[in-house]
C-alpha cells in the first residue's frame, strides 16, 4: 500500500531572508505590499524603492524562518539606497529621495 504524500508546510523552510514593505497610503491606511517571492529579496526591494514602485514605504521588515529571526531593516536599506545612488550616479525619484531623507536625514539632490 502506498503511503500518503506528506503535506507541504505552510511556511517553506527555505534559508533566505524575505523582505516585506509596509507602505503608507495616507488616509487609505498602511498595508504590507503583496509580492511574488522573487520580489522579496533585499536587492529587489531596494530596486523597487529606487524605481518608485511604492507609494510611501514606511517600514521594511526582513525575516528568515529557517534561522528564526526578524528585524526592521528600514534604515539599513535607506543607507544602501543612498550609497548606491551616489556610487552609480543614479537619479532617484521623488518617493525614493523622500524615503532616504525621512529615514537617515540625508537630502539627495533632485536630478
Amino acid at each position: 500500500m502506498l503511503s500518503p504524500s506528506p503535506t507541504p508546510p505552510l511556511v517553506p523552510d527555505n534559508d533566505f531572508a524575505v523582505h516585506i514593505v509596509l507602505d503608507d497610503f495616507g488616509k487609505a491606511g498602511l498595508i504590507y505590499r503583496e509580492a511574488a517571492s522573487e520580489d522579496t529579496t533585499r536587492a529587489a526591494v531596494i530596486e523597487g524603492i529606487i524605481g518608485d514602485q511604492y507609494y510611501r514605504p514606511s517600514r521594511i521588515i526582513a525575516f528568515n524562518t529557517a534561522e528564526g529571526w526578524a528585524r526592521d531593516v528600514t534604515e539599513d536599506l535607506a543607507r544602501e539606497i543612498r550609497d548606491k545612488a551616489q556610487r552609480e550616479n543614479l537619479e532617484l525619484g521623488v518617493t525614493a529621495r523622500a524615503f532616504v531623507q525621512r529615514e537617515i536625514g540625508v537630502i539627495l539632490p533632485a536630478e
